[in-house]
């Protein structure tokens, strides 16, 4: 076995083990995952390995705020720089939901030992058909898994955006942002930031100039938006 496939191999098992460990501590209220669905982190290999390289050259610092969640963020062009003097670190897995991103958790949210995390996921979950419901309680299990290993750490989650691509998915997103805006409530360690409402033009539709020619993903304005929402709760 050549030096190029042990690599690979380690980064499998590890992702393996990552998604063994977020399925056991699944909590009783959480939707069941299908064999098809626990599997599919694996289509993340090469990502989660690009991660591991950046680990072993320069392991970010504990207490830093990790940007975690679907394309969004790994798109985010200048997140570094758009947050300055905070250390930042960016974990965008592209195409993921958030039970996806649950299932990761052990491998790319928890060894960082982040004070602060900011997350963005949900938006995938409902374009490929499942509920603001499933939403939520993915959300909810997120939580739990984090504050049983990081309990004084703060959890931002960012609302899920309006798109104009998705804009028949409307009130599903605004029915998964409600559920969980309430539940943020319930925890001081959780926070709510709604990108939604500030994304909506006055009519009512998504904002074009926010919006790539794909009317999904966002424009450095849409970015700059987002870094004027999250500023103040990322300092």
């Amino acid at each position: 076995m050549g030096s190029t496939q042990i690599r690979k191999f380690l980064a499998a098992s590890s992702l393996a083990a990552a998604v063994s460990a977020a399925a056991c501590v699944q909590q009783p209220g959480a939707v069941a995952t299908s064999a098809s669905q626990s599997a599919e982190p694996f289509r993340f290999a090469a990502e989660i390995a690009r991660f591991d390289s950046l680990d072993r050259v320069e392991m970010p610092a504990p207490e830093g705020v990790l940007f975690v969640g679907s394309s969004t963020i790994r798109l985010w062009p200048d997140l570094k720089s758009d947050f300055p003097s905070v250390s930042v670190i960016q974990r965008g897995v592209g195409g993921s939901r958030l039970d996806e991103i649950l299932m990761l958790t052990p491998k790319i949210v928890l060894p960082y030992k982040p004070r602060l995390i900011v997350l963005y996921a949900g938006d995938n979950d409902l374009a490929e058909g499942r509920t603001a419901t499933q939403v939520f309680e993915d959300y909810k299990s997120f939580t739990s898994l984090v504050h049983r290993s990081l309990p004084s750490t703060r959890i931002v989650f960012v609302s899920i955006k309006p798109s104009e691509s998705r804009w028949h998915l409307v009130d599903q997103m605004r029915a998964a942002n409600e559920m969980v805006k309430r539940f943020t409530d319930t925890d001081r360690r959780l926070l709510y930031v709604d990108v939604f409402t500030a994304m909506l033009g006055a009519d009512g539709r998504p904002r074009p100039e926010l919006f790539r020619d794909d009317k999904l993903h966002m424009t450095p304005a849409g970015y700059t938006l987002w870094r004027q929402l999250l500023l103040s709760v990322v300092k």
